[in-house]
């Protein structure tokens, strides 16, 4: 595996100058005070809302977490800005994989867009190398822009998009794309939304929230990677394009697979983001779109009608794969009817693979539809039987931790120290620990190198109230194998486990 380089680049804020430790020690300590808080507020009126409530208490629950998620949104831009002022901002680059970084940025985002019926898709060009770069930063760039396109856009969807935008094949340029359908951005105020506390109108900051900061933040950082930012009318529709360009050093790799090379693919479906999103990974996987083909993907918008018509007669030896934004009962539903499996939006090029290689084969044979492999985005309980270490001091935090991990099948112990945690691994095997880093006496990466000195692999994985590429380099560099910032995300913490406790990735990790 390539390895990491570390840079910086200086702010131009007033502070800059003489900036030392203390304002950055600073920040570190309101980011953990605020973010701590928060989590519990924001994690436990998450496990409120899927309780029992009448119908006044979950518009309440709802009306706080919403509360909740916006104070996070505007002390995440704040601190942000306030880092940038303060002087150094520090870069660590390692390799990037475009293809996860842009598909977790739409599976976070996806329960909001969903709430208001939007899709949101994402693509990665098949010319687009891998590259060295600083992964936490290039996702607050893409999070912060395709956050901003789901909260300004009431119908319709959005767009992540990665493209080659020329360089060299050492240092590629990229262009990281999203398009939206909502009401775009007028010319006129197209270079003050970029500034601080700038807004399209001042109604926007009363009617949408936020502080005006984080697209503010996005053209500061990427100023800082050597790219820009811009923001256009979407060149097919109506909407806005935002576009962030920047080179980049290449990773050093073979070409993607193309398992479905020589194979076409149709795609059915009502939404352009949704058919671009699929054709652009079927051709990244060396596949083709055709207006008629032995397997075609189908929207479950058309399900009712034409995918029932395709998939129902077993004799025209069609394989028929639902496309769903994952709700149990649609699946159940079209698995019934005949349908070669399903796709949970937004789309994973490796589960489009999985599926479209299975119907192909079904397609072939006799058309008889086969059991599909369920995603790990629709059910609970797939992670039965994993062994997990939960090391957190904090009350509220290791509840919503371990509720979130139960609730995902694991068996969960728990240790409040450092101390605690290495006892714990020399009495008993676990799959994966999840350590916080502040803690009383022993901190998680004290615990972490003297768990490692020991001898002991186990998959460390740190919780942490602290956004800083410094303390992302702590984990790292005390033996930790990845982070996780509060408030938990669900989806991130799924996403770690299923990271962590796959055992051909980390044999993966250990020979790249």
């Amino acid at each position: 595996m390539a390895g990491r380089r570390r840079h910086q680049a200086v702010g131009n804020g007033a502070a800059a100058q003489g900036a030392g430790s203390e304002p950055q020690q600073f920040l570190r300590l309101m980011s953990h005070e605020m973010r701590t808080p928060l989590n519990g507020v924001i994690g436990m009126l998450g496990l409120l809302s899927r309780t029992r409530l009448d119908g006044a208490q979950r518009a309440y629950a709802e009306a706080a977490q919403a509360s909740a998620e916006h104070m996070l949104g505007l002390v995440n831009d704040l601190l942000d800005y306030a880092r940038l002022e303060a002087g150094k901002l520090e870069f660590d680059a390692a390799p990037v994989d475009l293809e996860a970084l842009a598909r977790g940025v739409a599976e976070l985002l996806a329960p909001k867009a969903q709430d208001k019926g939007l899709e949101i898709v994402w693509s990665v060009a098949a010319d687009a190398p891998d590259v060295m770069a600083d992964e936490g930063r290039l996702r607050q760039v893409l999070f912060n822009l395709a956050g901003n396109a789901v909260k300004f856009t009431e119908t319709g969807g959005v767009r992540i998009a990665v493209e080659r935008a020329g360089g060299t094949d050492t240092a590629p340029r990229l262009a990281f794309i999203i398009d939206d359908t909502g009401p775009g951005v007028p010319e006129a105020a197209r270079a003050r939304i970029f500034e601080e506390f700038g807004h399209v109108d001042a109604s926007d900051a009363t009617r949408h929230g936020g502080a005006g900061l984080g697209l503010a933040v996005v053209r500061r950082l990427a100023e800082a990677m050597g790219g820009g930012v811009t923001v256009a009318d979407r060149p097919d529709g109506p909407g806005a394009r935002f576009r962030f360009e920047a080179a980049f050093p290449a990773v050093s790799q073979g070409e993607r697979g193309r398992p479905l090379a020589g194979r076409a693919l149709a795609v059915r479906t009502p939404d352009a983001f949704v058919r671009a999103a699929a054709v652009a990974q079927i051709e990244a996987s060396g596949g083709a779109a055709a207006e008629a083909a032995a397997v075609t993907l189908v929207d479950h918008a058309l399900a009712a009608t034409e995918g029932r018509m395709l998939a129902a007669p077993p004799a025209t030896g069609r394989g028929v794969i639902l496309l769903t934004p994952g709700q149990r009962d649609l699946i159940a539903r079209y698995r019934r009817a005949g349908f070669h499996g399903y796709l949970i939006k937004p789309l994973r090029r490796s589960s489009l693979v999985e599926r479209a290689l299975a119907a192909f084969g079904a397609a072939a044979s006799s058309g008889a539809a086969p059991g599909s492999a369920e995603d790990d985005r629709v059910q609970t309980g797939r992670h039965i039987g994993q062994r997990i270490l939960l090391v957190e001091d904090n009350p509220v935090g290791a509840l919503l931790a371990r509720t979130l991990l139960r609730r995902e099948g694991c068996a969960v112990e728990t240790a409040a120290t450092g101390e605690e945690a290495i006892e714990a691994l020399r009495r008993a095997r676990y799959d994966l620990v999840f350590m916080d880093m502040r803690m009383p006496g022993m901190d998680g990466p004290t615990a972490a190198r003297a768990i490692r000195a020991g001898g002991d692999r186990t998959p460390i994985v740190a919780l942490t109230a602290n956004a800083f590429a410094e303390d992302r380099r702590q984990c790292l560099e005390a033996g930790m194998d990845d982070h996780l910032i509060k408030p938990l995300e669900p989806e991130a913490l799924r996403a770690a486990l299923a990271r962590w406790t796959n055992q051909d990735f980390r044999a993966r990790l250990k020979t790249g």
